[in-house]
């Protein structure tokens, strides 16, 4: 873990990150235009508790999309690419692939998507992204091969606008992620980076039990 922590845990990076994005939020009806509703989507599992002072703050629905890495078989640690539950697929540009790698890697990346979208499904709302303003978060970006695919995702349900928040990503990736949505709201982008869980006092893995809760937790602040 680093030295010095930006955030005690994924809890308190959602509270941070939530002051970010209400502050945001509050500079729209400053403009002369018609409101938008806000959604609150999360790359799960790491992305819900992250979420879930975002949505609480802004009152609004909290739903997921679900993207998985696409790895090599034969290393598991090496992304190649990104895949969605609903089949948005993205591959890695600077490396290339063979067919036969891709037709053997894509089919367990979406399998393990559409998996964990299963299990989550009980705690999602029934709404669309269409016409809303869409923010997507995760607890973290590192190479941003699944928020961008998650992004691909949202991007074709035709949002209003959509936003990409972190608490914590590389500085060399913020032209990168502003190329995906209308804003980019990353708390601290250090250098080095290594990795997301470096910037954490406290980064267990995410449970599905826990993700699901996080989404139920929407019943508190939504009639």
């Amino acid at each position: 873990m680093f030295s010095n922590p930006f955030f005690d845990d994924r809890a308190d990076a959602g509270e941070k990150l939530a002051e970010a994005v209400v502050d945001e939020f509050g500079k729209l009806s400053l403009m002369p235009q018609k409101a938008v509703q806000p959604i609150v989507y999360a790359l799960p599992r790491g992305g819900l508790p992250v979420a879930v002072p975002i949505a609480r703050r802004l009152g609004c629905p909290l739903d997921v999309v679900v993207a998985k890495k696409i790895t090599r078989p034969d290393n598991l640690e090496l992304a190649i690419g990104a895949a969605t539950a609903d089949g948005h697929v993205l591959w890695e540009k600077q490396k290339q692939h063979n067919l036969r790698l891709q037709k053997l890697a894509l089919p367990l990346a979406q399998n393990n998507a559409q998996s964990l979208l299963a299990d989550l499904s009980p705690g999602r709302p029934n709404i669309s992204a269409a016409g809303a303003l869409a923010i997507l978060v995760d607890d973290g970006i590192a190479t941003g091969m699944t928020m961008a695919v998650a992004a691909k995702a949202l991007q074709s349900q035709q949002p209003a606008a959509l936003w990409i928040c972190a608490p914590v990503a590389p500085a060399d990736l913020m032209g990168f992620l502003a190329g995906m949505g209308d804003k980019v709201i990353v708390l601290e982008t250090p250098h080095p980076f290594y990795s997301v869980s470096r910037f954490y006092g406290q980064f267990p893995q995410v449970e599905t039990a826990e993700a699901l809760r996080c989404l139920q937790q929407q019943t508190e602040w939504r009639s």
